[in-house]
Order: structure tokens, then sequence, then C-alpha cells
């Protein structure tokens, strides 16, 4: 059962040159988490809906951080889903690298991982949920060792670009070691049918069967977000779902 009582504040992580900033949520005191989930959020930055990802995880038990990407160029950024704020966005979007954002999510894994030393959660993976960008991003993060289950919404262009520059991302799935469930909608216009196809392709090239391409028929772009235009709530739903239902059997 979800539990009632969550806390959360803006945190600060460390950073060789500077200081990340961070939305922290997690039950209350005295109720050790089940597991630890970094959220990656769309190119609008931590925004109200954003946080309210990571309150709904720490609603189910979870202690969720969600990192501001862009703390380099617009740390406090909290765009609007309007045209001005999706162009503002990827402004930021466009400057980040691939190579930073691993080295952030290490950070963030092991400040998250500090946290919870007296309740024993030290020790354990985490799982990473990212949306749009974020979702992206959560590809690439997938591939370090300290990530056992990450759930990647909508992440658009992974089989053209890479952040910085260089092969795409798409090209990583043969070393992630965990979990990676790929969400996206069949009227998504960010991901035509041919980028759909290459990521189903490469999940289920991987032995095992540990990744999984979960399409969402007659969703658009971004359908997980009630504040946005394309807002879908059956898909929501089942993509939330099956969020904790990976996050329970892998964490």
């Amino acid at each position: 059962m979800p539990v009632v009582a969550i806390q959360g504040e803006w945190v600060a992580v460390a950073r060789d040159a500077g200081a990340m900033p961070a939305w922290w949520a997690r039950p209350v005191v005295g109720v050790k988490p089940r597991a630890a989930v970094l959220v990656l959020p769309e190119v609008f930055g931590v925004n109200g809906w954003v946080r309210s990802v990571a309150d709904r995880l720490a609603d189910e038990g979870y202690a969720a951080l969600a990192i501001s990407t862009f703390w380099r160029t617009a740390p406090q950024l909290d765009a609007s889903y309007a045209a001005a704020g999706l162009r503002l966005g990827r402004e930021h979007r466009d400057q980040v690298r691939a190579d930073q954002l691993l080295a952030d999510v290490q950070a963030a894994a092991h400040w998250m991982q500090r946290q919870h030393q007296a309740d024993g959660l030290a020790a354990k993976p985490l799982g990473c949920v990212g949306f749009c960008f974020g979702g992206h991003l959560a590809m690439l993060a997938a591939t370090l060792p300290v990530l056992a289950a990450t759930c990647d919404f909508y992440g658009a262009r992974v089989s053209t670009d890479r952040p910085g520059g260089g092969a795409p991302t798409l090209d990583v799935v043969p070393s992630i070691p965990g979990c990676l469930w790929c969400f996206c909608g069949d009227q998504d216009p960010l991901m035509p049918s041919e980028e759909r196809l290459a990521i189903q392709n490469a999940l289920e090239a991987v032995p095992g069967a540990r990744h999984r391409f979960l399409l969402a028929k007659g969703a658009g772009h971004g359908y997980m977000c009630d504040a946005r235009d394309d807002f879908d709530p059956f898909w929501s739903a089942a993509g939330w779902g099956e969020l904790l239902h990976l996050f329970a059997d892998a964490l």
C-alpha cells in the first residue's frame, strides 16, 4: 500500500564546478524506503510535474531524487509547456553532453546512497526514470552498474543523436547491465516509426529478455504528463503500473 505521509525538499548535490539542484522526496522519518530512484526531467526542468513524479514514488515507499540536468546553464529552470518554454528548454538541452550527464548521475546515485546508510540501502542498486529528453538521458544512464532498472518514457532521437555528439545513444543498449524498459506512443510525432522500430529491435536483440519495448496505441508524445496536451489518462496509468512492477521486481 502507498505510504500516506511523505516529505519533499530542495537539496544540492555537490559537483566539481558547483552544486546541482534536486528535488528530494521520500517517506516520512521513521519509515524505511523500499529503494531509491533517480528522476530525469523533460526539457522544462524540475518543474511541478516532475516534482510530483518524485512525490508519487515517495508515496509508494521509494526515496526519489529529481535532478536538474541543466544545472550548468539553467540550474533553476522551471519552464512552461507553451511554445516559448519548449524553445528555452531545447536551448539548454543542446548544451548537455553525455559524459557530463553520466558523471552527474553517478554523483546523484552516491548522494542518495549516503542518505540511506542507516537504512541499510547504501549498497543497494537504484532505479531510474526519465521523460522526453530525460528519457533519452535515462538510456545513457542505464549503462552505469549502480542502476538496476530504468524506465525511458518517450526518449526521442536515441537512434540518431547523442548529447554532445558521437554515436547514437541507442548503440549503448548492448552494454546496459540492468533492465531497460522503453515506452512510447504510436502517435508520437517526435518518434517516427523508423525510430520506434530501431529501439524495439535493439532491445529485443539483447539476450535474456531483460529489456522491453512498450507501445501505447493511440498515444502521442508526453502522454504521462497531465500538464501536457497529449496527456492520456489510460496509458499514463498503464505506464505508471508497469514502472512500479519493474521497480518492485528489480529493486
